[in-house]
């Protein structure tokens, strides 16, 4: 039997330590065979948020893997070759979105940062919450499409689509 094309997908935000991780985690599990998952950021903090780890943690995701890294390391020659790239950052914020060069076909899914979230423990973790299921909602649509026998361009279109796509 023929082993199906895995896909990869690079998860970019600004800072790599909540929005970007959290599509990383999410993909590599609803996307299990079918996707394989990065993230990084064009400014990456250098540390995942703890919040964001502790989100994942109680949704039963090994951590161990996980780091905030800069979009270099998947610009080089050995760098696995991408084939979709989706920005998680927010405009709204005013934050700079990393623009990636090449032929993947690319969405933009713009997010507000846990990270900035502010208040009490519960009310940042509530932020992580809400961007989880908001990222959670947009991956499973991405990871239930008919990839293969959809055209870049038709790729593209639903992309975008999915990430104007809200959380009822």
């Amino acid at each position: 039997m023929d082993n199906p094309h895995v896909f990869n997908v690079l998860f970019l935000c600004t800072g790599n330590s909540a929005r970007s991780i959290l599509a990383e985690a999410i993909m590599e599990r609803e996307g299990q065979g079918k996707f394989r998952a990065f993230s990084a950021g064009s400014f990456p903090k250098g540390a995942v948020h703890p919040m964001a780890l502790h989100t994942l943690e109680l949704l039963h995701y090994d951590i161990s893997r996980f780091r905030s890294k800069s979009w270099d390391e998947f610009a080089g020659p050995d760098a696995p070759h991408m084939d979709f790239i989706i920005t998680v950052c927010d405009n709204a914020a005013g934050e700079v979105c990393p623009v990636w060069p090449g032929k993947p076909v690319s969405a933009h899914w713009g997010l507000p940062d846990p990270a900035a979230a502010t208040g009490s423990e519960a009310e940042i973790a509530a932020a992580f919450q809400q961007c989880y299921g908001q990222l959670h909602h947009r991956i499973s649509l991405f990871a239930a499409l008919p990839i293969a026998s959809l055209e870049q361009v038709a790729l593209k279109h639903e992309l975008d689509a999915i990430g104007r796509s809200v959380k009822q």
